[in-house]
């Protein structure tokens, strides 16, 4: 029996122009140029530079986008798509505060404030169907109190006066609430 053995290669002391050994399909050899290895300056050692200082590199990044962002967002004279124009600031007033005297249903309720308190008054009225609620004036001020006078037991059923700092407005919805309604107050 007969082996087969391939036809071996040129070897590299044979000259570079000799045909190929018969019966193999390969094309002819060519001569190779000789090249120096190509390296990377500084390849594998970047990465271990920006970890090294990646606090700089953050602070390089933030800062160009802040400023990218300074620079792309919109004039003042230029409209946000989608956002409408908000209405200029107007110039509030300063609100002119009044006295207002206002009688509290519960006496006891009024000798736990002080000077200074703020509080909520709440109209409570009673109809025919039943009893409603309604906030007349918040974050009122107690601004004074009258001197609590030496009465008998049950005396203050009519209930207590006290005074509040409010707007002008608001002292006049808590002189017609107390027409129709009993008031109470909640300390805010």
């Amino acid at each position: 029996m007969s082996s087969y053995a391939p036809a071996p290669w040129p070897s590299p002391s044979l000259p570079l122009s000799s045909s190929p050994p018969s019966g193999v399909d390969a094309p002819p050899t060519c001569e190779v140029p000789h090249f120096a290895p190509v390296r990377v300056r500084g390849g594998r050692y970047q990465l271990q530079r920006l970890v090294r200082h990646r606090r700089r590199a953050m602070a390089v990044g933030l800062s160009v986008t802040a400023a990218a962002v300074l620079a792309a967002g919109p004039r003042e004279t230029e409209q946000v798509p989608g956002h409408p124009l908000a209405d200029p600031v107007r110039e509030h007033r300063a609100v002119q505060l009044v006295t207002a005297p206002v009688r509290i249903a519960d006496g006891a309720t009024v000798r736990l404030l002080r000077p200074g308190d703020r509080v909520d008054v709440i109209a409570a009225e009673q109809t025919a169907m039943g009893g409603g609620a309604r906030v007349v004036a918040r974050g009122a001020l107690v601004s004074k109190l009258p001197e609590a006078m030496e009465t008998p037991e049950g005396a203050d059923a009519g209930g207590a006066l006290v005074m509040l700092s409010v707007p002008r407005s608001t002292a006049a919805r808590l002189a017609g609430a107390s027409t129709t309604a009993r008031l109470a107050v909640t300390l805010c």
